[in-house]
């Protein structure tokens, strides 16, 4: 399988730039061989929506949406957006498409809160965590900050998914001294890619959006935990990976680290930590 990582700027709150800047990355992709394109976490709004005064959000089912999965025929897409879902809730979500049909609509889990992020502001959190079928192997979708909670990874893995796809919108770092957010997040998707022993897809954005700068810098991680591709930092790129997904089973079976997960066990200390007031 062939994966485009597409390393874009998005334009703050211009849903036909940032629409016909996808169908153009989409071509180009398919140009390349694609299989699969991820694009980043909300790549048809832009992240900082607190500074947008029109409404942005959008139904999955939206004609432009449909539009660029036209476009992508037999090409699957990853495509990110503000989410409306018909009732009082909008999300930050995921949507996974194969063969012109939606497979995956991840809604983003864990919303940060605090410092400059406004996102619980902005959106719902959502409600589950699956992987799903794809016609490469099982696949599931963490948005940025969820993959900043290894229970979801593992969780992934254990509902079947060899290959991670994480679209983010990854910012230069708010705690200068206290921690390189780039150097975090390779150590992240290696840790997933050796200890879940999976491929790790981190597609991130570029460009500014007021204090925020993003980095780019998106990679793909083997099963060893290996950088396969990778994306320069600060610029667009759309780079390629050929992913040999029957090699995740392989080094599962060789090396069975996933296989002894006690899930009923973890349950039960997890329903303990609940009923003594642990966060829902």
């Amino acid at each position: 399988m062939r994966v485009a990582l597409a390393q874009i700027a998005p334009v703050l709150g211009d849903i036909r730039a940032n629409f016909q800047r996808a169908m153009e990355v989409i071509a180009e992709a398919k140009g390349l061989g694609a299989d699969l394109v991820v694009f980043p976490e909300l790549s048809l709004t832009g992240y900082t929506l607190g500074q947008v005064s029109e409404e942005v959000s959008i139904d999955v089912e939206d004609e432009r949406v449909t539009s660029l999965v036209e476009a992508a025929g037999e090409t699957s897409l990853v495509i990110s957006f503000h989410e409306d879902d018909g009732s009082l809730r909008t999300y930050n979500s995921a949507a996974y498409f194969e063969d012109g049909s939606l497979v995956r609509l991840h809604r983003k889990l864990y919303l940060p809160t605090y410092g400059i992020f406004e996102e619980r502001k902005h959106f719902s959190p959502g409600q589950t965590m699956r992987a799903f079928g794809t016609k490469f192997g099982r696949m599931a979708i963490l948005i940025c900050n969820d993959a900043w909670q290894p229970a979801l990874g593992f969780l992934a893995v254990q509902d079947g998914a060899r290959v991670l796809l994480i679209p983010t919108s990854s910012a230069d770092s708010r705690f200068p001294g206290d921690m390189d957010t780039t150097q975090y997040w390779y150590d992240i998707t290696r840790f997933y890619a050796r200890m879940l022993e999976c491929y790790v897809v981190f597609t991130n954005r570029v460009g500014t959006e007021g204090e925020l700068a993003f980095w780019g810098s998106s990679h793909v991680m083997d099963p060893l935990g290996n950088v396969v591709a990778e994306a320069p930092l600060y610029k667009e790129a759309l780079i390629t990976a050929d992913l040999d997904v029957n090699s995740v089973l392989q080094r599962r079976r060789r090396v069975p680290l996933l296989r002894e997960a006690r899930l009923g066990l973890l349950s039960k200390e997890l329903s303990r930590l609940v009923e003594e007031g642990g966060d829902l």
